[in-house]
This record gives structure tokens, C-alpha cells and sequence, in this order.
């Protein structure tokens, strides 16, 4: 079967961490949201990263527990994934469930990135069709996955990098034109918040809409915490991916939208079209808008990598509990690269991306809809495994877990909650009704699947077992 190496060194588990969460959703989608919503978006932004951090802080008290579990027990030390954590400690059905629904939404990630990407190569130079660009990424991102982890978690870390110095060159920038210590540029004050209809001009529904598509926008956080299984020192690496995350969610998100909104008027269509590049113009840097160019194209082949990074590990993983395939749980090369499961997730990774040139406005927009509320479905699973392992730990340990849940139980009562609300409320909001109709659809198929798989499983092993004994 052989096994993963611990080639991630301590920087990349780091800069994932940091750089995993700066995508495409944070340069093009914020604009969008703030149009929406208003000044109160950067409420949407604080409740949503809160949200992440706390479903973080749950990942990394059962990863840190597993591990003093397993040296009790005298068995493995490894780090596992949520989804194992749901199958322990719910049920079977339920690590089949967030297992299947993980890998479902992160190989679609990868098609939309790849598509996303070919149509920006195609705009820089026409005469590549949308298509092979496509292909040609995704295909070099599958050969970097294939050679070594370390390879992925060097290629992450340059292109984490040049995400991380963009940012913080922005809230540098924004933050001295504010305080009004930047040259040729009149700060408009606090008056900036209220004076265009208010602070929450479209009222509340708004802002619990923009939760929604900024969890979806953010999501991969946990990217860090899978990743640091593969690492030189795993308990300790996701102790320190784990708190990276409460600094770079207030930082990144609510440090961005807040300058944001405290510079353009939350009504300028035009200038939010292209809000960090507008900025950093208004600023005085002409050619700020094709770096930014550049730098959101960076950002869809760092989504991409590690998406076809974090599907090919749970596909793993997923093929060593018995869920998928056993063809996909084997190690086909010496440095240690599930190569079965990265090219399983590259094929089905290849047909998203078609689908986005066959039918983009039905299959596509039916899979682009079930996303969103997918991942708001597999953080409740985490969130409910997390009490349900919180209480099996305190009855057979007595060792300090390394990282703990705040105010336990009933901070993560409260994450439950809201998430719930969240995922119910895509039903009241007309633009958001049918990504919860086809997310509630998939979830249940999948709860059906796992149900129907385990029936005929029984029923096979009833059957062989007859056979013996009549023999």
C-alpha cells in the first residue's frame, strides 16, 4: 500500500496555511458582495471568518487528540482527516458522507479554476484556445502533485508568497491613505459608512446572504491541517497552522473589506468592478491594475494546486477506510505520491472543466450551486463530531490536549447553530433557493448511497458466507 512521506517542511506548512484561504473569491468576489450589502458587508466578512476560525480551532483539537489517542493505544500516531473523525465518532455513514461531499467539491474547484484560467490566457493571448489552456495547467499541476508532495508544498509556497506580499502591499497602502498620511489622496472619514443610504442600506437579509458566498470564498483553511500529516512534525505543525488561521481571517478579510468601504462609496459599481486595483490607482500606482491581473492569476493556480492536492488526499484516505475503490489507497511512486488518487481526481477534475464549455448555464450552474452549501454542510459534521470526540477523549484521557476548543461545549453548540441558520436561510433568499434545493438533494443521495452500498455489501458477504457453509 505504502505510505505518505514527511517531506512539508515547517515554512510550507506555514505559507499554506496563511496563503490557502487568498483566492479568487477574495480579489474578484468582494467587490460584489459589498454592491450587495453595503458598508454592513464587512459584518458578513467578521461572522463568516469567526465561523472558520472556530470550525479550525475543532479540526485541529481532534487532529492534536487523535494523535495522544493513538500513542495510548499504542497504535498509529498519524493525523487523520475530518472525515474519519465523522465516521468515528457519528457513524459510518457520516464519513462516507463528508468524505464523498469533500472530494466532490474540491475536484469541482479544480475545474472551475482550470476553466477560469484557460479564459485568462485566452484574453492575454488569443491565439490559445480557453480550452487547452485549460487542459495544459491542470496537466502541469497534476505533474507537480505526481512528483513529490514536497514538490507541491514548494510550488504552494512561491505562489502563496506573491499572494501574501499583494495583500499586505494593499492594507499598507489602504491603511496610510485612511489615516490620510498618503500623498495626493483626501481620506473621506467615517461619514463614508452612513452617508449613501446607511450603514445596512439593504437591510439584514443581505448580509446573511454574503456569509454564505464568503464561507464558499474562503474555504480551504482547513487545507493546512491535512496538509501537516505530511509533514516533518505534524503535532506541532497543526498547533501552528491551527492559530495562523485567527490572525490571517481578520487580517486579509475583514482588514480588506474594512479599507474597502472606508474609501469607495459602497454604491461605485465601477470602481468595486476592480476594487484592489482601483485602490492602489487612486493611490497612485498606475500599473497597479495588471499586477493585480497577475496576481489573480497566481491565485487560480494556487486554488487549483492545492485542490487537486487536498481531493487527492481525501480520495486517499477515503479508499483506505473501504468508502471508495482500493485501487485509489496505493502509493505508486518512491517519494511517497498517491498517484491513483491524484489522477482519479484529475479525470473527474477534466470533466467539470468540460462540462463548463458544453453547458455552463445548467450542468456546470447545477455543480457550481451544490458547492457552497455543501462545505456549510461538512462543517456542521465537524463541528458535531468535535463534541462527540471532546467527551470520548475526557473519559480516556487525562493529558492537556495541545489545542482546545473554546468554551466547551457551548461555543460549539452555538457554531452549530448558526451554521444551520445559514444553510436554512439559502431557502428564504431567492438567489440563493436553488443552491440549497441541489446541496440538500446531493447531501441526502449521498446518506442514500452509503445506505444502499452497505445493504448489498451485507447481502454479498451473506451470500459467500452460505457458500462456505454449504460447501
Amino acid at each position: 500500500m505504502g505510505a505518505l512521506q514527511k517531506s512539508l517542511k515547517t515554512r510550507h506548512i506555514t505559507m499554506i496555511s496563511i496563503g490557502g484561504v487568498i483566492g479568487t473569491g477574495l480579489f474578484v468576489g468582494t467587490g460584489k458582495n459589498i454592491l450587495s450589502t453595503g458598508p454592513a458587508a464587512v459584518v458578513s466578512y467578521t461572522i463568516a471568518c469567526l465561523l472558520i476560525v472556530l470550525i479550525m480551532q475543532m479540526v485541529g483539537e481532534m487532529a492534536s487528540g487523535e494523535i495522544v489517542l493513538g500513542k495510548k493505544s499504542g497504535g498509529s500516531a498519524e493525523l487523520g482527516s475530518f472525515a474519519s473523525y465523522a465516521g468515528k465518532y457519528i457513524g459510518p455513514w457520516a464519513g462516507f458522507t463528508v468524505g464523498w461531499l469533500y472530494w466532490a467539491s474540491w475536484v469541482f474547484i479544480v475545474g472551475l479554476e482550470a476553466a477560469l484560467i484557460g479564459g485568462m490566457l485566452h484574453n492575454w493571448f488569443p491565439m490559445i484556445p480557453t480550452w487547452a489552456g485549460s487542459v495544459g495547467i491542470t496537466l502541469l499541476m497534476t505533474i507537480i502533485n505526481i512528483y513529490s508532495v514536497k514538490s507541491f508544498g514548494e510550488f504552494e509556497y512561491w505562489l502563496s508568497f506573491v499572494k501574501v506580499t499583494a495583500i499586505v502591499v494593499f492594507l499598507v497602502v489602504g491603511l496610510a491613505m485612511i489615516l490620510g498620511i498618503w500623498p495626493n489622496y483626501e481620506p473621506k472619514g467615517l461619514g463614508i459608512l452612513t452617508e449613501f443610504g446607511g450603514f445596512a442600506p439593504n437591510g439584514i437579509v443581505p448580509i446573511l446572504t454574503g456569509i454564505v458566498f464568503v464561507i464558499f470564498s474562503i474555504c480551504g483553511a482547513e487545507v493546512a491541517a491535512i496538509a501537516a500529516a505530511e509533514s516533518e512534525n505534524p503535532a506541532k505543525n497543526i498547533v501552528r497552522a491551527i492559530r495562523n488561521v485567527v490572525f490571517r481571517l481578520g487580517l486579509f478579510f475583514v482588514g480588506s473589506v474594512a479599507i474597502m468601504i472606508l474609501i469607495i462609496p459602497w454604491n461605485d459599481s465601477k470602481i468595486l468592478a476592480a476594487p484592489y486595483a482601483n485602490i492602489l490607482t487612486m493611490a497612485g500606482l498606475p500599473i497597479a491594475a495588471q499586477l493585480i491581473q497577475i496576481v489573480i492569476f497566481i491565485s487560480l493556480i494556487s486554488v487549483l494546486n492545492s485542490a487537486l492536492y487536498t481531493s487527492s488526499r481525501m480520495l486517499l484516505e477515503m479508499s483506505r477506510q473501504g468508502d471508495a475503490p482500493k485501487i485509489f489507497s496505493q502509493i505508486k511512486n518512491r517519494r511517497g505520491a498517491p498517484v491513483p488518487a491524484i489522477l482519479g481526481s484529475t479525470v473527474v477534475a477534466y470533466i467539470c472543466a468540460m462540462l463548463y464549455f458544453i453547458s455552463p448555464e445548467v450542468i456546470f450552474y447545477f455543480l457550481g450551486n451544490c458547492v457552497g452549501g455543501l462545505m456549510i454542510a461538512v462543517y456542521i459534521f465537524i463541528a458535531i463530531s468535535q463534541i462527540r470526540f471532546r467527551r470520548y477523549y475526557d473519559k480516556v484521557s487525562d493529558e492537556p490536549l495541545a489545542i482546545r476548543m473554546w468554551l466547551f461545549p457551548y461555543l460549539s453548540y452555538v457554531t452549530i447553530g448558526i451554521l444551520t441558520v445559514v444553510y436554512l436561510c439559502q431557502a428564504l433568499i431567492e438567489s440563493l433557493r436553488s443552491q440549497f434545493y441541489l446541496s440538500t438533494l446531493v447531501l441526502i443521495g449521498s446518506v442514500v448511497l452509503f445506505m444502499i452500498m452497505r445493504k448489498l455489501s451485507t447481502r454479498s458477504a451473506e451470500q459467500i458466507e452460505e457458500k462456505l457453509a454449504s460447501e
